[in-house]
C-alpha cells in the first residue's frame, strides 16, 4: 500500500491494518467490512455523528459514550464494536472515514482484487454495476471491488479511481473542457 505523508492518512493506515489482522484471527474479516459500511452510511446520513467525530469541542468520554450507544443501537458489536469505541477513546474518531476506505483497500487486496472508487451522476443498477467491474476488471487485470457515490452535478456519466488512476467520462469535465476549448479559440 502507498505511504501518504499525510499524518491522518498513515493513523487511518494503522489502525485499519490493526483491526483487519485482528478480523482475519477470527475469520471474521466480511462482518467487520460490513459492520464497517454500515457505520460510514450513519456517518455520511448524520450531520450530528459527523459533527461528533470532527469536532475536537467533545470529550474523550462524551465520545466513547456517544460511539458506544450509537454502536449498540445499530447493532455493531463484537470486533467493530470494540474498535470504534478504542478510537474514540484515544481520541482518533476524526480518522474514521480514512480507516474504513484503508480496511476495504486491505480486505480487497487479502481478497486479490483491487479496490475503486466510482462516483456517478445517478445511482447504479445491479445490471450497470456488473458491467463496470467487468470493464474495469478489463482495465486492472484483475476483479474490481467498487464504492460507489452518487454526485448529481457531474450531470452525467461517471468518474473512476482505481489507485492513482483516474478516468473520467462525466458530462460535467467533458463540457468544462469544450468551455475551455472555445474560449482558447474566441
Amino acid at each position: 500500500m502507498a505511504q501518504s505523508s499525510s499524518p491522518i492518512s498513515g493513523v487511518a493506515e494503522r489502525y485499519a491494518g490493526s483491526l483487519f489482522e485482528l478480523a482475519l484471527q477470527t475469520n471474521s474479516v466480511a462482518s467487520v467490512e460490513a459492520d464497517l459500511n454500515r457505520f460510514e452510511t450513519m456517518l455520511e446520513g448524520s450531520a450530528d455523528l459527523s459533527r461528533l467525530i470532527r469536532s475536537p469541542v467533545f470529550s474523550s468520554e462524551d465520545q466513547a459514550k456517544a460511539i458506544a450507544a450509537i454502536a449498540d443501537k445499530a447493532g455493531i458489536t463484537g470486533l467493530t464494536g470494540n474498535f470504534l469505541r478504542v478510537v474514540a477513546q484515544n481520541r482518533r474518531l476524526f480518522a474514521v472515514p480514512g480507516m474504513i476506505k484503508a480496511f476495504r483497500q486491505i480486505a480487497a487486496e487479502h481478497r486479490g482484487e483491487t479496490a475503486a472508487e466510482v462516483t456517478s451522476a445517478h445511482a447504479l443498477t445491479p445490471a450497470q454495476e456488473t458491467e463496470l467491474k467487468a470493464a474495469l476488471k478489463s482495465v486492472a487485470g484483475k476483479d474490481v471491488a467498487i464504492t460507489v457515490t452518487v454526485d448529481p452535478s457531474l450531470l452525467g456519466g461517471l468518474v473512476a479511481k482505481i489507485g492513482s488512476r483516474q478516468i473520467d467520462t462525466s458530462l460535467k469535465t467533458k463540457l468544462n473542457s469544450l468551455k475551455l476549448a472555445l474560449k482558447e479559440v474566441g
